[in-house]
């Protein structure tokens, strides 16, 4: 490796460590605000929290690494012109084209992680975040109680307060509100314990009455008991109800025909081509004036990955409402975006201009006539 590649190779190296560490911690601490956000509304289990934020960490990792890679590549050129180092280089011999070699070296195994984490881990992720949501989901309502908080059931259809719990499965001082099209039902009792009989489970109330408010007729019956067992969600629940396209293999998706399934494919390619389009163009987006500063780069660098990457969530839209088909939406977002970035390199490798191909005409200069 000669001391041209080397020393680009070491600062992307660099750059490239530092940005990833900072997007990452960043990310992460998005996620955690928002997984404790749900841990606090009962929809995720407090004691999975960590895990939660790992696996959303593995599903997003691929976006991360793309933005990683394109602004340390940005960060790594806008300092060698800010600092003259370029055009040292190009005095002696070198070109842009040649910095390509070096570049190409460095982000190919980046490239390569992004692929596989776009293809393999996100589909992963997806299904285990799902698993875990569906498992906590699949206890009793008795279990998704706090002590002292209203919380409803997992069919939304029921309200449940405990004033303190012994165990999981033994709470005091039991409120149940329950609605169904015009009745109401409001239940209480002092002690309430689960109970399974032919493998359904049930609460089994002790010493309490049970109200039901019939708001169509206006209709009251109290009635009061010492021992009432009342229904609670049915056993063997199937969990990861209902797969959606972002848990599916990239190889089912391929072999799906269903408009859902190929957006999804067009997003896990974007993502991979993207990453290489954004790699070629940072090396163009880097060339700065010395009088704006690098911070112009950076901008301008930021600004062009959020387009692209929206425009693959838009084209994975279009392709799963059908409004465009999957070849199309290739062709048009990366096709464009790889032309435009070989058009550039061309201008700049041998000063390409749109002028230079549109044929000038002359006027004939007549030599004035003598009288």
């Amino acid at each position: 490796m000669t001391l041209f590649q080397k020393s680009i190779k070491q600062e992307l190296t660099r750059n490239f460590g530092g940005s990833t560490v900072v997007l990452f911690t960043i990310v992460m601490t998005i996620m955690l605000v928002r997984i404790m956000g749900q841990a606090s509304k009962g929809q995720a289990d407090p004691a999975e929290i960590i895990l939660l934020i790992g696996l959303n960490g593995i599903g997003n990792s691929g976006p991360i690494l793309t933005l990683s890679l394109f602004v340390s590549i940005v960060y790594t050129f806008s300092r060698m012109y800010l600092d003259s180092e370029m055009v040292i280089w190009f005095c002696s011999g070198m070109s842009l084209s040649h910095f390509l070699k070096p570049l190409w070296k460095f982000c190919w195994p980046v490239i390569l992680l992004i692929s596989l984490l776009a293809i393999w881990a996100w589909p992963w992720s997806n299904i285990q975040t799902q698993y875990l949501k569906d498992k906590f989901e699949s206890r009793s309502n008795i279990e998704r109680v706090s002590p002292g908080q209203f919380q409803e059931s997992a069919s939304n259809q029921m309200v449940f307060f405990v004033e303190k719990k012994k165990t999981d499965e033994v709470a005091n001082s039991v409120y149940i509100s329950k609605i169904e099209k015009h009745v109401e039902t409001i239940t209480t009792a002092k002690t309430g314990v689960m109970e399974w009989i032919h493998s359904d489970k049930f609460l089994s109330l002790n010493h309490g009455q049970q109200t039901i408010i019939n708001h169509e007729t206006g209709e009251v019956r109290v009635t009061e008991f010492e021992t009432f067992k009342f229904w609670l969600d049915p056993v063997g629940r199937t969990l990861l109800t209902g797969l959606q396209s972002q848990m599916l293999s990239t190889i089912e998706l391929v072999m799906s025909s269903e408009n859902i399934n190929r957006g999804e494919l067009f997003w896990r390619l974007g993502l991979f081509l993207a990453a290489i389009n954004l790699s070629m163009l940072a090396v163009q987006l880097a060339s700065i004036n010395p009088r704006v500063g690098r911070s112009y780069s950076l901008a301008l660098a930021l600004l062009c990955f959020v387009g692209y990457y929206n425009m693959i969530t838009i084209g994975k839209r279009l392709i799963a409402d059908g409004m465009i088909s999957f070849g199309v939406m290739m062709l048009l977002l990366h096709g464009t975006a790889s032309l435009i970035i070989l058009i550039w390199y061309l201008h700049t490798e041998f000063n390409l201009h749109w002028r230079r191909f549109i044929p000038t005409f002359k006027r004939a200069q007549h030599a004035p006539i003598a009288n």
